[in-house]
């Protein structure tokens, strides 16, 4: 299929590539940096340098992909973690979550797209909910946690809001591995491999809906995605 990847350059997308096109796939990847494109071109994607704030340009990029499937990968965060700045890097990716995702989801419908998959985030939820929490328990409405579930719940409403797509969610641990924050699991966790692995399965797999995308660690219940997209938290890329 033709795959429109929005955020190719980032944690997730830069492992997701390679296991679209070993999959078969023909995949455009966006990123803001011409350097960045070079390299998704050398993962075997066509690079697109593109914001997703100008909605023109991103339509544009989208209609030329002609994609049957459209996955949401954008993010707004360093590379590296700062107490200092953390809340500002908080606050832009909030806004890719509520300004950005509108104008994916408005392009996705414009040219015709059947599925769009979204990455959203697994560490919302109310901590005095059951646990594990599945796809259904509370989410955190404490003033300290207002910014990441506000722009969580954008995302969310953004991308189902339309019966003409397919929106599949995946709410994310926090990711460990390669290019992360993290070396070793943060529960939820979720390792960046099987984050990708999972991204690559809701392609083709799994009915529309939200799916929690994490470790058995007790915080939240993955059986969800275990058993409609075979998703497994054990996946590691071979290289």
């Amino acid at each position: 299929m033709n795959i429109f990847l929005a955020g190719a350059s980032g944690v997730v997308g830069r492992r997701l590539v390679p296991m679209l096109r070993d999959a078969g796939h023909v995949v455009t990847g966006t990123t803001r940096s011409p350097e960045k494109a070079a390299a998704l071109a050398a993962l075997g994607a066509k690079g697109v340098v593109v914001d997703v704030y100008d909605a023109r340009a991103l339509l544009q990029a989208m209609n030329a992909a002609h994609p049957d499937v459209v996955i949401h990968q954008l993010t707004d965060l360093p590379d590296t973690i700062d107490p200092k700045v953390y809340p500002a890097a908080l606050a832009r990716n909030a806004r890719v979550r509520t300004e950005g995702t509108p104008n994916l989801v408005n392009a996705a419908l414009v040219v015709g797209t059947r599925r769009l998959i979204a990455q959203s985030v697994a560490f919302g939820y109310d901590p005095a909910a059951k646990s594990p929490a599945d796809e259904t328990a509370p989410l955190d409405q404490s003033e300290a946690r207002r910014v990441l579930v506000d722009g969580m719940l954008a995302l969310e409403k953004a991308v189902t809001k339309s019966p003409e797509l397919e929106a599949v969610i995946l709410r994310y641990g926090y990711f460990y591995g390669p290019g992360t924050w993290n070396a070793a699991p943060v529960p939820p966790a979720v390792h960046v491999d099987a984050a990708a692995h999972a991204a690559l399965l809701a392609v083709s797999r799994g009915e529309p809906g939200v799916y929690n995308i994490a470790e058995d660690d007790g915080v939240v219940s993955s059986e969800k995605a275990k058993r409609e997209l075979g998703f497994d938290p054990a996946y590691r890329l071979m290289r």
